[in-house]
């Protein structure tokens, strides 16, 4: 029998309000890859869950494409491969789908050549496959991971949330990809709203790490990317207003979006009070409680 390995993937939330590509947190919601060898020649790609009738079964799937890229820093190729994805994280919503994909083919690469890079040098390949590191990094590290670059390195800090924590996430019937939401942002954004985020990322890493509730309602406030993509999901301030009455400490747009999700205590019906919301502009969703995790990737068999 070849070499097998099986990794499992959290979703993630990047952003987490005002920490725009520098803050992220893993999430209770998993994708598992399986990297198999079997003797034989070309390779082959089977997918069940979401992105079943979607996703690619050449190389132009994420996934091959990322352990190529391992195998090929190491002298191997894909030939004579079997690659099994199983798929829980939605495709393109904003809970870090490719993020997953990235994360998983690297491990499960890395993992049968074996363990040739560290994790630090995992996190830069991710990093310059996805282009930006905050799911990334809360998918490899688990976490909420605050990840910064500085002369080619990337440095980063992560801690474990709080356990009465809960993520109400509410997901739209629509696919936004992260390109688009980029789209909408300006290249210059004036000083005193960088100044509003600088302080409310200040504040939000210290109410996450105390659970200070309090602190997070001011903290999760955001001015330089969420107000230009909210445009692009109709209904999402008012969600926002919605999701605060129902007992949310405070609710953000999650990455790129189009999910929106609510930070609070367990028990409340918030993800239901901004689905209403976003049923009035004709929008339906899907409502999941989520919890954060301090694990990240990992192998399980």
């Amino acid at each position: 029998m070849g070499r097998r390995v099986a990794v499992r993937v959290p979703a993630t939330t990047a952003n987490l309000g005002p920490g725009f590509d520098a803050l992220g947190m893993a999430l209770k919601l998993y994708n598992t890859v399986e990297l198999e060898e079997t003797g034989g020649s070309g390779f082959h790609i089977e997918v069940t869950g979401e992105g079943e009738d979607l996703l690619p079964r050449d190389a132009d799937n994420l996934v091959a494409r990322t352990i190529e890229k391992v195998f090929r820093r190491v002298n191997s190729s894909l030939q004579g491969w079997r690659v099994r994805l199983d798929n829980k994280i939605p495709l393109q919503r904003g809970l870090g789908s490719s993020a997953a994909a990235i994360v998983g083919g690297l491990l499960a690469a890395n993992a049968v050549a074996g363990s040739p890079f560290s994790r630090e040098e995992l996190l830069a390949q991710a990093i310059e496959i996805e282009g930006h590191p905050d799911n990334v990094a809360a998918a490899l590290l688990g976490g909420i991971v605050a990840v910064a670059e500085q002369d080619g390195k990337y440095y980063y800090t992560n801690f474990t949330p709080p356990q009465e924590l809960v993520i109400y996430a509410v997901i739209p019937n629509f696919t936004l990809s992260t390109k688009a939401a980029r789209g909408v942002l300006p290249e210059l954004v004036p000083m005193k709203d960088v100044v509003f985020n600088l302080g409310r990322v200040a504040l939000l890493t210290s109410a996450l790490k105390d659970g200070d509730w309090d602190l997070l309602t001011v903290a999760l406030k955001d001015r330089i990317h969420q107000p230009y993509r909210s445009r692009l999901i109709p209904g999402m301030t008012e969600a926002f207003e919605a999701a605060e009455k129902a007992g949310a400490y405070g609710a953000v747009l999650s990455g790129a979006g189009p999910t929106l999700i609510a930070f609070g205590p367990p028990g409340l019906e918030i993800g239901e009070a901004m689905g209403r919301v976003l049923r009035a502009y004709g929008i339906e969703t899907e409502i999941r409680k989520l919890e954060p995790t301090s694990q990240g990737a990992y192998i399980i068999e």
